[in-house]
């Protein structure tokens, strides 16, 4: 008698009816047997923590519902509130698809996909044709081409308070001769296939960032003024904008770094993270061509954090003069070759929070002579000839596009009084971390 045989007098094992008879079994069957059970142990053990983690999981999600239906009304959440980061996530998802969009090459869909209809624009919106012909009728065989149709397109612009809508119309133009069909080309438009001109972008952009209007906010406006554009598709229409601007951003970064002077500070901001439900500090850091460049110019560049590699990584292997504070991200700049050149504002804060405590004269005189040193700052002094006129200075400049005031910098007011306290007598740490000047 086999095993099968035996298991089918015996009952079903999976089942549990009625076990085998051991006594009966050789060893052969008893390993089969055996093996057979050690298998069923595997699968009901395996089903068993998959129970449990469903089971764990509805259970935090039951306390979850619990404290946030039972508890204080302040750690209620508010589902307009959860529903701010849907314009973030868009915004990060249409400009991710925008940028593989570009890095892909083109492949032969295997199958067409069904695209969502366009709804319409409405027809009471004001409307203004522009036409796109050939610049030449003529066609190459010599024969005068005939117009037999056209396509049409419609751009949604707006004006504050007022949507309009642009009417493409780009004529077909035939040979009945040679049977050439020609046509203009489409405009060139910052979303391929959409709807939105140029104006629409920038004020939807500029209201966002500029005037600090969010999405949800806008598609409210937008819906009294006749359209209510979704803020998913608003979202969207920023992300792509960002990736198009990139480019720009890029430019400008390159031109300010041309500059041997370059000012910088950064700022914190608070950053809602997506999914986390709370916000933490993330920076924003700004780097600015100096007063007296021929190019006003700053970037922004957004960081998570504080850490000094932001800067170093913006900076990268640029050797110039950086105006800032004393904060310590800056200081592995320096000794990658970057000079220091240190802002005289937070400099008086150290004579001005000595001068509070300790009531020092020396104090009180370098809050006196700051300002002098402050309104000359575009002048470049003279041993024995005193302060050069402002006009003077701005024309004098070195041959990089650095103001030559700056390498004269140790001869000016404030540094010949802070080597002469320092002569007589004054520590370094009398002005609370105002770093003396060499002997």
């Amino acid at each position: 008698m086999d095993l099968s045989s035996t298991l089918t007098c015996s009952g079903k094992i999976g089942g549990m009816t009625s076990p085998p008879n051991l006594d009966q079994l050789n060893s052969e069957q008893l390993r089969a047997l055996a093996a057979q059970l050690l298998s069923q142990v595997d699968i009901m053990g395996r089903k068993i923590h998959r129970d449990q983690a469903v089971i764990e999981k509805l259970t935090h999600e039951i306390a979850q519902l619990k404290r946030f239906k039972f508890a204080k009304r302040s750690e209620q959440l508010n589902p307009q509130q959860t529903s701010l980061l849907d314009d973030l996530i868009d915004t990060d998802i249409a400009a991710i698809e925008a940028e593989l969009q570009t890095l892909q090459t083109p492949s032969v869909p295997t199958e067409t996909k069904q695209k969502p209809k366009r709804t319409a624009l409405p027809p009471e919106f004001p409307r203004t044709l522009i036409h796109h012909e050939p610049d030449n009728t003529q066609c190459s065989c010599g024969c005068t081409l005939k117009r037999i149709g056209e396509d049409v397109s419609e751009k949604l612009d707006y004006t504050p308070g007022v949507f309009t809508v642009e009417r493409h119309i780009r004529g077909k133009w035939v040979c009945d001769d040679c049977e050439t069909l020609i046509q203009a080309p489409v405009p060139a438009q910052v979303i391929d296939k959409g709807i939105p001109t140029a104006g629409l972008l920038a004020h939807v952009m500029i209201a966002k960032f500029a005037d600090h209007l969010p999405l949800y906010r806008q598609e409210s406006i937008f819906g009294r003024a006749g359209l209510a554009i979704a803020r998913s598709t608003l979202a969207q229409w920023v992300g792509n904008c960002g990736v198009q601007l990139q480019p720009l951003v890029d430019a400008l970064r390159d031109a300010v770094l041309e500059h041997g002077v370059i000012h910088a500070d950064e700022t914190p901001v608070q950053m809602l993270t997506p999914g986390a439900k709370k916000t933490h500090r993330a920076y924003v850091w700004a780097y600015a061509t100096s007063q007296f460049s021929d190019l006003a110019a700053v970037v922004y560049d957004f960081s998570p954090s504080r850490a000094g590699e932001h800067a170093r990584n913006f900076l990268q292997d640029w050797k110039g003069k950086l105006v800032c504070d004393d904060f310590g991200g800056y200081k592995a700049s320096f000794e990658l070759g970057v000079t220091e050149i240190g802002c005289m504002a937070h400099a008086r804060r150290k004579f001005f929070r000595t001068a509070r405590h300790a009531q020092k004269p020396t104090c009180r005189t370098g809050l006196a002579i700051h300002p002098v040193a402050v309104r000359n700052r575009a002048c470049s002094p003279r041993p024995g000839t005193g302060f050069t006129p402002p006009d003077t200075a701005r024309k004098s400049r070195a041959g990089d596009g650095r103001t030559a005031y700056l390498d004269d910098r140790p001869a000016s007011a404030c540094a010949r009084w802070l080597g002469y306290q320092q002569s007589s007598g004054l520590q370094p740490e009398t002005l609370d971390g105002v770093v003396a000047l060499p002997r």
